[in-house]
């Protein structure tokens, strides 16, 4: 698999100017879709800023000063994607990746208490030994729990520090959700109803200003007010 793509060809959510140079790097395999995130090296020289060539941006990344998610960033092409949090504490940086109202990849300034938890979605549930329940979450977490609680759909506040599950979030009327997928990526609503669709086809989601996505889509931001900073709307 080739480490680098033409700027041209690379995906429309990523913010970068497309005749600059002709190559950037490719993230490596991971949690997130090519769509969806960008490479370590790309996110801290072109989103972040925090230096000026890739050279310097590996440097930074091999003295384990960039952080994803409360871990050091050890590959220069490790994906970062949608609700990572992303911290340099040498700079006083922090920010959480998100998506603009155009759909591209953005990166929202965050303050010390917000970075130390991300909110992950519930993608499935296994039951494993001893009958407890392994929730797998989005980016690539895996929590197991003694009981059943939660649904998947829904979204949790994890804690970095020991994984712990500071709060909880259903998908249901009145919860605010952030789209992620389809021609409304970047949205954000609130939803009304939830319908279910019978056979193999994804549940539709009604949202309180007349328009709908299907379930796949959403992804519960918080109940009635979202438990994130939000990016500003584009002019």
């Amino acid at each position: 698999m080739s480490d680098h793509m033409k700027r041209l060809a690379a995906p429309r959510s990523w913010p970068l100017k497309r005749k600059v140079s002709i190559w950037v790097t490719k993230q490596s395999a991971g949690a997130h879709s090519i769509e969806d995130s960008m490479s370590a090296v790309t996110v801290l020289r072109d989103m972040v800023g925090a230096c000026d060539t890739a050279r310097e941006a590996k440097r930074i990344i091999g003295n384990r000063e960039m952080f994803v998610d409360g871990k050091a960033v050890k590959n220069p092409k490790a994906p970062v994607g949608f609700m990572d949090v992303i911290t340099i504490p040498k700079m006083n940086l922090a920010y959480r990746m998100l998506l603009t109202d155009k759909g591209k990849l953005t990166l929202v300034p965050i303050d010390e208490a917000e970075a130390a938890w991300e909110l992950c979605k519930i993608e499935n549930k296994t039951v494993v030994k001893g009958g407890k329940i392994q929730l797998n979450l989005s980016g690539g977490r895996n929590i197991v729990l003694d009981k059943n609680d939660y649904k998947c759909g829904d979204s949790l506040k994890v804690a970095f520090d020991g994984q712990q599950v500071m709060d909880h979030y259903p998908l249901q009327d009145g919860s605010v959700v952030f789209i992620k997928e389809g021609s409304q990526a970047g949205a954000v609503k609130t939803v009304k109803s939830l319908e279910t669709v019978r056979g193999t086809a994804s549940n539709l989601v009604l949202f309180t200003d007349g328009s709908e996505t299907v379930a796949r889509n959403c992804f519960v931001i918080g109940t009635q007010t979202a438990a994130i900073k939000l990016p500003e709307a584009s002019e």
